[in-house]
């Protein structure tokens, strides 16, 4: 990793990561979710899941899968939990202080979005091939970070599509910085690869072994795609949707913008090759 100013960069990403004994159960009772093949049962934004319990705890969560709540396995707040229930709102639980129940509710998933681009800038910022735009990327990270530590009537206030095309500009020129010089670096390059572009419908497509590295998969629709052995390393993902994707042996060391809960909703094995800051979800190994 480069040397990187701004103190997120020098942490291990661990203020960015769900901590749920520091959090009030937000994902819980703030989101709303339909019976589908993610969640047994409707639920309302701001009802309690039947499967909280009154410490905070999910009854169910090593067996949210076998339980039909899948999407509950697959979510990641990026410790917007944490900072919502320990620092915006002082650790005050919305059981105790139901006059703030609400506002709590709201601010939780703007919060989430925040902590979503401090990753992906934090991201940004250890790769060697961004030097040239370090600053920029610094002063994003710092004003991003900013934002988060504002009163729950500000982050309220707060104009997140504007924000996050701002910082999309720096992500794009990221990924085109990174791919660039990851092919620039290959010895053989590939006389004949896939072409694949940004937003490709790829539902169930048949990509074992392909040669993916470099590509630009911003968005992607992967959703049970067979991508067992796939060489994806340093292709941009974000946004990429692996729902059921297969990604056996697959090799995404140096992608760009992986994220947990994108493997955690995807297929894999022990093969899989990950990004270090990444894990290999407990379901991959049943």
């Amino acid at each position: 990793m480069s040397n990187i100013p701004y103190s997120l960069c020098d942490k291990d990403r661990d203020t960015l990561r769900a901590d749920c004994e520091n959090c009030f159960g937000l994902c819980c009772v703030a989101l709303p979710f339909a019976a589908s093949a993610d969640f047994a049962v409707d639920k309302d934004g701001g009802t309690p899941c039947t499967n909280l319990q009154t410490d905070f705890r999910c009854c169910i969560h090593k067996d949210l899968r076998e339980k039909g709540f899948r999407g509950c396995a697959v979510y990641e707040c990026f410790g917007a939990g944490q900072k919502v229930s320990q620092a915006t709102f002082d650790g005050r639980d919305w059981k105790d202080n139901p006059e703030t129940a609400k506002k709590m509710f709201a601010v939780f998933p703007i919060m989430q979005q925040l902590h979503e681009m401090l990753w992906y800038l934090t991201e940004a910022l250890s790769r060697k091939a961004t030097v040239s735009i370090h600053d920029d990327l610094n002063q994003a990270l710092d004003k991003t970070e900013q934002l988060t530590l504002l009163s729950p009537v500000a982050l309220l206030d707060l104009d997140i599509p504007a924000h996050r095309a701002d910082i999309n500009k720096l992500l794009i020129r990221t990924s085109e910085l990174v791919r660039a010089e990851a092919i620039q670096q290959q010895k053989n390059p590939p006389k004949r690869r896939r072409t694949i572009g940004r937003g490709a419908d790829l539902m169930g497509a048949n990509l074992r072994k392909a040669d993916l590295s470099g590509a630009n998969l911003r968005g992607a629709l992967m959703i049970a795609a067979d991508l067992r052995e796939a060489d994806l390393k340093y292709s941009d993902l974000i946004g990429a949707d692996f729902r059921d994707a297969n990604l056996s042996g697959a090799d995404l060391t140096g992608s760009i913008f992986l994220t947990q809960d994108q493997l955690n909703a995807a297929k894999g094995n022990s093969r899989t090759k990950l990004p270090p800051e990444l894990k290999h979800p407990a379901h991959w190994h049943r």
